[in-house]
């Protein structure tokens, strides 16, 4: 008898504390986390130890994740890159270059409307909307 893992369950408790904002900004991620970090006064890193690997048609794809976990508080914010080399982490949102997830207690719509006014003032920013679970067909790619 195989044993299957949920991953359904598992994407609910992972999103049950969490908004997703999908970004368009055709710049590198790196560029684009060195903004962000400007903006913000954010600290945004690259975490290789929560990378996102796929394997599609016999090939590997990475996915970077950038991570900032705000002081004194228990609130991360993380930074994924949908797509590398022809391959989407959400195939859904193939428009979208960045998605960023903010997880942590006591998210308010007023915080997260300044996190998308500050985004949206970026140059190389052309869309920032924020995406509800429902949109959302593939969120076990967003699971690390």
């Amino acid at each position: 008898m195989k044993l299957k893992l949920d991953m359904s369950g598992a994407a609910d408790d992972f999103f049950c504390d969490a908004h997703l904002l999908g970004i368009v900004a055709p710049i590198r991620d790196y560029q684009f986390c060195w903004q962000l970090n400007q903006r913000f006064r954010f600290q945004f890193r690259v975490n290789n130890d929560i990378e996102i690997q796929m394997n599609k048609k016999n090939r590997n794809y990475y996915f970077p994740i950038y991570q900032y976990a705000e002081p004194n508080q228990y609130l991360t914010h993380y930074l994924y890159k949908n797509h590398h080399d022809g391959e989407y982490l959400l195939p859904e949102f193939r428009h979208l270059d960045f998605l960023w997830l903010i997880k942590g207690d006591d998210v308010t719509a007023t915080f997260i409307a300044e996190i998308i006014q500050n985004i949206r003032a970026i140059n190389a920013v052309q869309l920032v909307t924020e995406l509800t679970n429902e949109k959302i067909r593939h969120k076990e790619h967003l699971i690390f």
